[in-house]
Protein backbone atom coordinates (compact mmCIF):
# COMPACT_ATOMS: atom_id res chain seq x y z
CA UNK A 1 0.00 0.00 0.00
CA UNK A 2 2.80 2.34 0.62
CA UNK A 3 4.65 2.16 -2.76
CA UNK A 4 1.48 2.56 -4.23
CA UNK A 5 0.54 5.79 -2.50
CA UNK A 6 3.48 6.92 -3.09
CA UNK A 7 3.32 6.07 -6.76
CA UNK A 8 0.14 7.91 -6.91
CA UNK A 9 2.02 10.97 -5.19
CA UNK A 10 4.38 10.80 -8.03
CA UNK A 11 2.35 10.71 -10.69
CA UNK A 12 1.57 13.93 -11.97
CA UNK A 13 -2.25 15.06 -11.83
CA UNK A 14 -3.20 15.15 -15.36
CA UNK A 15 -2.06 11.71 -15.75
CA UNK A 16 -3.63 10.37 -12.59
CA UNK A 17 -6.97 11.81 -14.64
CA UNK A 18 -6.14 8.83 -17.15
CA UNK A 19 -5.40 5.74 -14.51
CA UNK A 20 -9.00 4.46 -14.43
CA UNK A 21 -11.24 5.94 -17.85
CA UNK A 22 -13.84 3.85 -16.60
CA UNK A 23 -14.25 5.82 -13.48
CA UNK A 24 -14.14 8.96 -15.03
CA UNK A 25 -17.93 9.09 -15.71
CA UNK A 26 -20.07 10.53 -12.82
CA UNK A 27 -23.22 8.60 -12.24
CA UNK A 28 -26.23 9.04 -14.37
CA UNK A 29 -28.41 11.71 -13.64
CA UNK A 30 -31.74 12.03 -12.21
CA UNK A 31 -34.09 13.88 -13.99
CA UNK A 32 -37.35 13.26 -13.13
CA UNK A 33 -39.88 13.59 -13.20
CA UNK A 34 -38.93 14.63 -16.92
CA UNK A 35 -41.46 17.69 -18.79
CA UNK A 36 -44.48 16.80 -20.77
CA UNK A 37 -43.71 17.62 -24.16
CA UNK A 38 -46.90 17.34 -26.36
CA UNK A 39 -46.55 18.43 -30.02
CA UNK A 40 -50.04 19.48 -30.82
CA UNK A 41 -49.95 21.75 -27.93
CA UNK A 42 -47.17 23.61 -28.52
CA UNK A 43 -46.22 23.28 -32.50
CA UNK A 44 -47.70 26.95 -32.83
CA UNK A 45 -45.25 28.05 -30.71
CA UNK A 46 -42.57 25.64 -31.91
CA UNK A 47 -43.26 26.67 -35.80
CA UNK A 48 -42.52 30.40 -34.72
CA UNK A 49 -39.51 29.68 -32.57
CA UNK A 50 -38.00 27.33 -35.33
CA UNK A 51 -38.68 30.53 -37.72
CA UNK A 52 -36.82 32.42 -34.79
CA UNK A 53 -33.55 30.58 -34.59
CA UNK A 54 -33.35 30.41 -38.68
CA UNK A 55 -33.25 34.20 -38.56
CA UNK A 56 -30.19 33.69 -35.76
CA UNK A 57 -28.85 30.57 -37.37
CA UNK A 58 -28.36 32.02 -40.95
CA UNK A 59 -26.38 35.28 -39.31
CA UNK A 60 -23.72 32.36 -37.90
CA UNK A 61 -23.17 31.29 -41.10
CA UNK A 62 -23.05 34.67 -42.19
CA UNK A 63 -20.20 35.26 -39.71
CA UNK A 64 -18.04 32.02 -39.73
CA UNK A 65 -15.96 30.06 -42.35
CA UNK A 66 -17.46 26.71 -43.19
CA UNK A 67 -16.79 24.32 -41.52
CA UNK A 68 -16.86 20.13 -42.26
CA UNK A 69 -20.17 19.32 -42.32
CA UNK A 70 -21.97 22.70 -41.58
CA UNK A 71 -20.51 22.27 -37.75
CA UNK A 72 -20.09 26.15 -38.17
CA UNK A 73 -23.90 26.41 -38.25
CA UNK A 74 -25.14 24.82 -35.62
CA UNK A 75 -26.46 26.54 -31.70
CA UNK A 76 -25.51 24.91 -28.34
CA UNK A 77 -27.27 24.30 -25.68
CA UNK A 78 -26.60 26.44 -22.03
CA UNK A 79 -27.70 26.98 -18.89
CA UNK A 80 -29.99 29.35 -20.23
CA UNK A 81 -30.91 28.06 -23.40
CA UNK A 82 -29.33 28.11 -26.80
CA UNK A 83 -26.21 29.96 -28.33
CA UNK A 84 -24.61 30.70 -31.03
CA UNK A 85 -20.86 30.97 -29.40
CA UNK A 86 -18.84 33.55 -30.21
CA UNK A 87 -18.59 34.98 -33.87
CA UNK A 88 -16.05 37.04 -35.54
CA UNK A 89 -17.30 40.55 -36.96
CA UNK A 90 -16.11 42.76 -40.02
CA UNK A 91 -14.52 45.08 -37.47
CA UNK A 92 -12.73 42.84 -35.18
CA UNK A 93 -15.05 42.29 -32.78
CA UNK A 94 -16.85 39.17 -31.20
CA UNK A 95 -20.35 38.47 -30.97
CA UNK A 96 -22.90 35.98 -29.39
CA UNK A 97 -26.18 35.64 -29.57
CA UNK A 98 -28.10 33.26 -26.70
CA UNK A 99 -31.92 32.18 -26.74
CA UNK A 100 -32.53 32.64 -22.94
CA UNK A 101 -35.51 30.68 -22.01
CA UNK A 102 -35.92 31.47 -18.63
CA UNK A 103 -36.04 35.30 -18.73
CA UNK A 104 -37.56 34.71 -22.32
CA UNK A 105 -35.24 37.08 -24.69
CA UNK A 106 -32.33 37.19 -27.33
CA UNK A 107 -29.70 38.23 -25.72
CA UNK A 108 -26.79 39.91 -28.28
CA UNK A 109 -23.59 40.73 -26.94
CA UNK A 110 -20.52 42.53 -28.34
CA UNK A 111 -16.99 42.00 -26.93
CA UNK A 112 -16.54 46.23 -26.46
CA UNK A 113 -19.72 45.48 -23.83
CA UNK A 114 -22.46 46.56 -25.79
CA UNK A 115 -25.27 44.40 -25.34
CA UNK A 116 -28.66 44.11 -26.88
CA UNK A 117 -32.16 42.65 -25.58
CA UNK A 118 -34.90 41.47 -27.81
CA UNK A 119 -37.82 40.21 -26.10
CA UNK A 120 -39.10 36.80 -27.07
CA UNK A 121 -42.92 36.67 -27.31
CA UNK A 122 -46.09 36.07 -29.07
CA UNK A 123 -45.18 38.61 -32.40
CA UNK A 124 -44.80 37.69 -36.08
CA UNK A 125 -41.57 36.55 -37.70
CA UNK A 126 -41.66 39.73 -39.80
CA UNK A 127 -41.30 41.90 -36.87
CA UNK A 128 -38.39 39.60 -34.64
CA UNK A 129 -36.83 40.03 -37.91
CA UNK A 130 -37.30 43.54 -37.92
CA UNK A 131 -36.51 43.55 -33.96
CA UNK A 132 -33.18 41.58 -34.22
CA UNK A 133 -31.81 43.51 -37.45
CA UNK A 134 -31.83 46.78 -35.05
CA UNK A 135 -30.47 45.12 -32.46
CA UNK A 136 -27.35 44.45 -34.85
CA UNK A 137 -27.32 47.47 -36.24
CA UNK A 138 -26.96 49.14 -32.59
CA UNK A 139 -24.25 47.27 -32.39
CA UNK A 140 -22.81 48.36 -35.24
CA UNK A 141 -23.22 45.37 -37.42
CA UNK A 142 -25.01 44.93 -40.56
CA UNK A 143 -25.71 41.21 -41.49
CA UNK A 144 -27.18 40.39 -44.90
CA UNK A 145 -29.07 36.88 -44.75
CA UNK A 146 -31.26 34.86 -47.25
CA UNK A 147 -34.71 36.18 -45.17
CA UNK A 148 -36.28 32.29 -47.08
CA UNK A 149 -36.56 29.40 -44.73
CA UNK A 150 -34.64 26.15 -45.00
CA UNK A 151 -35.28 22.46 -44.46
CA UNK A 152 -39.11 23.45 -43.97
CA UNK A 153 -42.23 22.65 -46.03
CA UNK A 154 -44.00 25.93 -47.66
CA UNK A 155 -41.48 28.04 -46.11
CA UNK A 156 -42.33 31.94 -46.08
CA UNK A 157 -39.84 34.48 -45.98
CA UNK A 158 -39.36 35.51 -42.28
CA UNK A 159 -39.10 39.25 -43.82
CA UNK A 160 -42.39 39.21 -44.10
CA UNK A 161 -44.20 35.66 -42.49
CA UNK A 162 -47.09 37.45 -40.61
CA UNK A 163 -48.12 34.05 -40.57
CA UNK A 164 -45.57 32.58 -37.10
CA UNK A 165 -46.94 34.28 -34.40
CA UNK A 166 -46.93 32.29 -31.41
CA UNK A 167 -45.23 32.26 -27.78
CA UNK A 168 -46.29 30.01 -25.14
CA UNK A 169 -43.05 30.87 -22.86
CA UNK A 170 -44.40 28.00 -20.37
CA UNK A 171 -44.07 25.59 -23.38
CA UNK A 172 -40.74 27.10 -24.50
CA UNK A 173 -39.29 26.59 -21.19
CA UNK A 174 -40.67 22.92 -21.27
CA UNK A 175 -38.71 22.94 -24.74
CA UNK A 176 -35.22 23.62 -23.15
CA UNK A 177 -35.97 21.22 -20.42
CA UNK A 178 -36.07 18.54 -22.53
CA UNK A 179 -33.23 19.89 -24.19
CA UNK A 180 -31.02 19.83 -21.09
CA UNK A 181 -31.51 16.13 -20.73
CA UNK A 182 -31.21 14.96 -24.14
CA UNK A 183 -28.06 17.04 -24.27
CA UNK A 184 -26.38 15.67 -21.10
CA UNK A 185 -27.01 11.84 -22.17
CA UNK A 186 -25.86 12.20 -25.97
CA UNK A 187 -22.92 13.73 -24.33
CA UNK A 188 -22.69 10.48 -22.35
CA UNK A 189 -22.95 8.54 -25.13
CA UNK A 190 -20.35 10.21 -26.90
CA UNK A 191 -17.77 8.74 -24.82
CA UNK A 192 -18.02 5.43 -25.79
CA UNK A 193 -16.37 6.54 -29.61
CA UNK A 194 -12.72 7.06 -30.38
CA UNK A 195 -13.16 8.03 -33.89
CA UNK A 196 -14.07 11.63 -35.52
CA UNK A 197 -17.49 13.14 -33.78
CA UNK A 198 -19.13 15.73 -33.87
CA UNK A 199 -20.19 18.03 -31.00
CA UNK A 200 -23.87 17.62 -29.58
CA UNK A 201 -25.64 20.61 -31.43
CA UNK A 202 -28.95 22.19 -32.28
CA UNK A 203 -29.26 22.12 -36.20
CA UNK A 204 -31.39 25.13 -36.44
CA UNK A 205 -32.99 23.96 -39.89
CA UNK A 206 -34.34 20.51 -38.75
CA UNK A 207 -34.75 21.87 -35.67
CA UNK A 208 -33.23 19.15 -33.67
CA UNK A 209 -30.47 18.21 -31.30
CA UNK A 210 -27.63 15.59 -32.94
CA UNK A 211 -24.54 13.58 -32.29
CA UNK A 212 -22.63 12.18 -35.50
CA UNK A 213 -20.26 9.47 -35.93
CA UNK A 214 -18.08 8.88 -38.58
CA UNK A 215 -15.65 5.88 -39.61
CA UNK A 216 -13.14 8.11 -41.97
CA UNK A 217 -14.86 6.87 -45.44
CA UNK A 218 -16.15 8.90 -47.83
CA UNK A 219 -20.12 8.17 -49.09
CA UNK A 220 -21.41 7.79 -52.55
CA UNK A 221 -22.97 10.89 -53.46
CA UNK A 222 -27.10 11.00 -52.38
CA UNK A 223 -29.21 11.07 -55.51
CA UNK A 224 -31.02 14.49 -55.63
CA UNK A 225 -28.75 15.72 -52.57
CA UNK A 226 -29.15 19.62 -52.51
CA UNK A 227 -26.05 21.82 -51.03
CA UNK A 228 -26.80 21.03 -47.70
CA UNK A 229 -27.68 17.66 -47.86
CA UNK A 230 -23.98 16.96 -50.06
CA UNK A 231 -21.90 18.46 -47.56
CA UNK A 232 -23.68 16.71 -44.16
CA UNK A 233 -23.56 13.94 -45.77
CA UNK A 234 -20.15 13.40 -47.74
CA UNK A 235 -18.90 10.57 -45.91
CA UNK A 236 -20.72 7.61 -44.02
CA UNK A 237 -21.89 8.54 -40.76
CA UNK A 238 -24.23 7.32 -38.11
CA UNK A 239 -26.24 9.40 -36.01
CA UNK A 240 -28.24 10.16 -32.85
CA UNK A 241 -30.23 12.71 -31.53
CA UNK A 242 -33.44 13.96 -30.51
CA UNK A 243 -36.99 16.06 -32.22
CA UNK A 244 -39.06 17.89 -30.20
CA UNK A 245 -41.88 16.79 -32.73
CA UNK A 246 -41.19 18.19 -35.84
CA UNK A 247 -39.35 16.52 -38.79
CA UNK A 248 -42.81 14.55 -39.81
CA UNK A 249 -43.28 12.41 -37.20
CA UNK A 250 -45.87 14.46 -34.75
CA UNK A 251 -44.23 13.47 -31.38
CA UNK A 252 -41.37 14.45 -29.56
CA UNK A 253 -38.44 11.35 -30.28
CA UNK A 254 -34.97 10.54 -29.92
CA UNK A 255 -34.04 8.75 -33.24
CA UNK A 256 -31.23 7.19 -34.91
CA UNK A 257 -30.02 6.33 -38.30
CA UNK A 258 -27.00 5.43 -40.66
CA UNK A 259 -26.28 7.35 -43.68
CA UNK A 260 -25.87 5.62 -46.14
CA UNK A 261 -28.42 2.64 -44.92
CA UNK A 262 -26.79 -0.57 -44.73
CA UNK A 263 -28.57 -3.47 -46.24
CA UNK A 264 -30.73 -5.14 -43.36
CA UNK A 265 -31.09 -2.40 -40.75
CA UNK A 266 -34.35 -2.21 -41.58
CA UNK A 267 -34.55 -5.73 -39.97
CA UNK A 268 -32.99 -5.33 -37.36
CA UNK A 269 -35.25 -6.12 -33.88
CA UNK A 270 -33.85 -4.06 -30.79
CA UNK A 271 -33.96 -5.95 -27.16
CA UNK A 272 -35.80 -3.12 -25.24
CA UNK A 273 -37.69 0.33 -26.20
CA UNK A 274 -37.82 1.87 -29.47
CA UNK A 275 -38.22 0.12 -32.55
CA UNK A 276 -36.84 0.68 -36.70
CA UNK A 277 -39.80 3.12 -38.29
CA UNK A 278 -39.93 2.08 -41.91
CA UNK A 279 -41.44 4.78 -42.48
CA UNK A 280 -39.33 7.30 -41.29
CA UNK A 281 -36.22 5.06 -42.01
CA UNK A 282 -34.70 4.94 -38.60
CA UNK A 283 -35.14 3.98 -35.30
CA UNK A 284 -37.20 6.07 -32.75
CA UNK A 285 -38.22 5.94 -29.47
CA UNK A 286 -40.91 8.14 -28.20
CA UNK A 287 -39.89 10.49 -25.62
CA UNK A 288 -43.10 10.06 -23.93
CA UNK A 289 -42.22 6.25 -24.00
CA UNK A 290 -39.02 7.09 -22.29
CA UNK A 291 -40.55 9.50 -19.80
CA UNK A 292 -42.65 6.89 -18.29
CA UNK A 293 -40.27 4.21 -17.99
CA UNK A 294 -38.96 2.98 -14.82
CA UNK A 295 -35.52 4.67 -15.29
CA UNK A 296 -36.23 7.14 -18.06
CA UNK A 297 -31.82 8.16 -18.88
CA UNK A 298 -30.80 4.34 -18.79
CA UNK A 299 -33.67 3.55 -21.11
CA UNK A 300 -32.33 6.73 -23.64
CA UNK A 301 -28.73 5.56 -23.43
CA UNK A 302 -29.65 2.03 -23.81
CA UNK A 303 -31.40 2.83 -26.97
CA UNK A 304 -28.68 4.60 -28.34
CA UNK A 305 -25.89 2.19 -27.71
CA UNK A 306 -28.22 -0.55 -29.15
CA UNK A 307 -29.11 1.60 -32.41
CA UNK A 308 -25.45 2.04 -32.54
CA UNK A 309 -24.24 -1.15 -32.56
CA UNK A 310 -27.08 -2.22 -34.92
CA UNK A 311 -26.23 0.32 -37.57
CA UNK A 312 -21.97 -0.25 -36.98
CA UNK A 313 -22.38 -3.77 -37.40
CA UNK A 314 -24.89 -3.98 -40.33
CA UNK A 315 -22.85 -1.45 -42.10
CA UNK A 316 -19.08 -3.42 -41.01
CA UNK A 317 -17.60 -0.60 -38.99
CA UNK A 318 -14.30 -1.60 -37.59
CA UNK A 319 -15.48 -1.42 -34.56
CA UNK A 320 -12.36 -2.75 -33.04
CA UNK A 321 -10.91 0.27 -33.52
CA UNK A 322 -13.39 3.36 -33.32
CA UNK A 323 -15.42 1.64 -30.18
CA UNK A 324 -13.98 2.57 -26.80
CA UNK A 325 -14.56 0.13 -24.10
CA UNK A 326 -16.34 2.45 -21.24
CA UNK A 327 -19.63 1.70 -20.21
CA UNK A 328 -21.93 4.48 -20.44
CA UNK A 329 -24.93 2.89 -18.28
Amino acid sequence: MGEQRDMLLLTPPVSRMFLGVARMLPPLPNFAPWPDLDWEQWKDTAETLHMFTQIVGKTRIALTPLQNHWWNAPLYLTARGLWTSPMPTPDGEMLEIEFDFLAHQVVCRISRGDTQIIELAAKPVCDFYREFNQALHSLGLRVPINPMPVEVANPIRCDVDTVHCSYDPAAAHRFWRTLVIADTLLKRFSTSFYGKISPVHFFWGSFDLAVTRFNGKTAPPRPNADRIQAEAYSHEVISAGFWPGNGGYGRAAFYAYAAPVPEGLAGVQLKGSGAFNPAMGEFLLDYADAQKSKDPERTVLEFLQKTYAAAADTAKWDRASLDRKIDVL
